[in-house]
């Protein structure tokens, strides 16, 4: 089988329509709400050799609830969003739409004076490459890792070879997984069966 990196989506922070870019906040009630009602789910991913997170609040919150005790991961970050970083894409397109269409357009350009969308996904690729770090040399080892939905949409496009421009089509729901499973530069999508009885 190989490596087998599950990716958790963090629960929720705010609502979709109030969500921020570069959001540090922690969970909010709904959040909260939605771990306690996916975690009978989530919890079997707990038994993976290496569990991580991003080092964002909420990411971490989710981690720990699920029981994962997961190690924070400064790779795992979200996109560096430069002076858009605290606003709303509503509040951005307001005050710079030029910058906004160029930004969503071009995934070399970053108007935001932050990360481009293509060093984001190759960031996140290059620690997807580098799993498992250290010594850890069974066949088979499995991660998980508690992520911004951000972070698992560019894990996607990386893993999958994807244009950069797939990115914008990637819908991930809080507390929604993802396995992929493979070898550094050879991943593969893979989509668990439901249990049958």
């Amino acid at each position: 089988m190989g490596l087998r990196v599950t990716l958790v989506a963090a629960a929720r922070s705010s609502s979709r329509l109030a969500e921020r870019f570069d959001d540090d906040r922690p969970l909010d009630e709904a959040g909260w709400y939605e771990v306690q009602q996916a975690a009978p789910a989530l919890l079997g991913l707990g038994a993976a050799e290496l569990r991580y997170c991003s080092p964002t609040p909420r990411s971490r919150a989710t981690g720990t609830a699920l029981g994962y005790a997961p190690l924070a991961q400064p790779a795992l970050r979200d996109c560096d969003m430069g002076r858009w970083r605290g606003l709303t894409l509503a509040e951005v397109a307001a005050l710079e739409p030029a910058a906004v269409d160029a930004w969503l357009g071009d995934a070399r350009s970053a108007p935001h004076g932050g990360e481009p969308l293509l060093a984001f996904i190759s960031r996140i690729g290059g620690w997807l490459d580098t799993r498992p770090a250290g010594d850890l040399t069974a066949a088979d080892v499995t991660v998980v890792a508690v992520a911004e939905p951000s972070v698992v949409r560019a894990a996607l496009v990386y893993a999958l070879r994807a244009a950069p421009a797939t990115y914008w089509s990637v819908d991930v729901r809080p507390l929604s997984t993802v396995t992929l499973v493979g070898r550094p530069g050879a991943w593969h999508l893979h989509l668990d069966a439901p249990a049958l009885r």
